[in-house]
């Protein structure tokens, strides 16, 4: 029998990095999409490419576009996958209101362009949309499940609604086995630094080895449900392992805030906080979601998915990560 085969978009980011090793662990073929501009961003992976007993084994990576329909059809069909985990996209939301069409070209477009290809295909694999709870933006329920409607409130909630709602109709109206998983935040040591949450536990570990004097912040009572990202990847594989395609809610179903990561980052490394944080009105959002906290039942029930890691154990993890990397 032979081996079953993935395909990842956004394999060098934080989740695609983890699911890589998650499949290769369970025997996987894994095939990964890598954007031109990433060929020196592949630090997350270099476990697996400096291995040769792994890469180019195992692992084989592929450079394309999602706004190249010529080249991503060509890898499509070169790796035939099984399961195609599409986690590609301009992920920051931050971001998203400096280049709102580059985020709906790449989050919203990109994944309507790889659905269409797929249906072209004799055997569409399985596909699987990373998809965010900023699609509810500021919802009047909470917690959120599966059926809460959208409000998204930034462009790149608005393009993953887009992306969201245009997975459910492939599979409803052309029966391809389409999940959305719906992720909350989700954190760990291999995070951008571009995150919050990476950016407190970086600091509190530069600050403790005299790199830095101090932290900017903006809002720090904003609300987040924070989970491990490990834990997301695992939900995204018993997504696809299913009988029957669904949408599920990945979620820790608690809520923290902002200054709950300072005050934990900074206790890690025995430091009081307040005596290095100042508040930089840059850093404020023109529209900040609030009361993000999911509802993981569906996926409880139907997945056997539950969160494992607690959010202290996280950000300590997160923060000795750098403390250790600051030697």
């Amino acid at each position: 029998m032979s081996r079953p085969r993935a395909l990842i978009t956004g394999i060098t980011g934080q989740d695609g990095s983890y699911l890589a090793d998650l499949l290769l662990e369970k025997g996987y073929e894994v095939h990964g999409l890598v954007r031109r501009t990433s060929t020196l961003e592949r630090s997350r992976l270099d476990h697996l490419y400096h291995n040769p007993e792994i890469y180019n084994q195992s692992l084989f990576l592929h450079y394309a576009e999602l706004d190249d329909p010529t080249t991503l059809r060509r890898m499509l069909e070169k790796s035939s996958p099984d399961e195609l985990y599409h986690l590609a996209g301009q992920s920051h939301v931050g971001l998203s209101f400096e280049i709102p069409e580059a985020t709906a070209d790449m989050t919203a477009i990109g994944t309507l362009r790889l659905l269409e290809m797929m249906w072209d295909l004799p055997k569409p694999p399985r596909f699987y949309h990373a998809s965010s709870s900023e699609i509810f933006g500021r919802p009047e329920v909470s917690p959120q499940d599966e059926s809460t409607p959208h409000l998204p409130v930034n462009p790149y909630g608005v393009a993953k609604s887009f992306a969201t709602h245009m997975t459910r109709v492939y599979r409803e109206t052309h029966g391809i086995f389409a999940c959305n998983g719906i992720a909350y935040n989700h954190e760990s040591p291999r995070r951008g630094e571009n995150f919050v949450t990476r950016k407190i536990c970086r600091a509190a570990a530069a600050i403790k080895a005299g790199r830095q004097k101090e932290l900017l912040l903006g809002d720090t009572s904003a609300e987040r449900d924070w989970g491990d990202a490990r834990d997301t990847v695992r939900g995204m594989w018993l997504a696809l392992q299913q009988d029957t395609a669904g949408d599920y809610i990945f979620a820790t179903g608690k809520l923290h805030t902002v200054q709950d990561i300072v005050d934990l980052a900074f206790a890690t490394v025995d430091l009081n906080a307040a005596d290095h944080i100042k508040r930089d009105e840059r850093f404020m959002r023109p529209a900040e979601p609030s009361r993000l906290l999911g509802n993981p039942a569906r996926a409880k029930q139907q997945l056997g998915w539950e969160a494992k890691t607690t959010f202290e154990d996280l950000i300590r993890e997160m923060t000795e990560a750098e403390l250790k990397a600051f030697g």
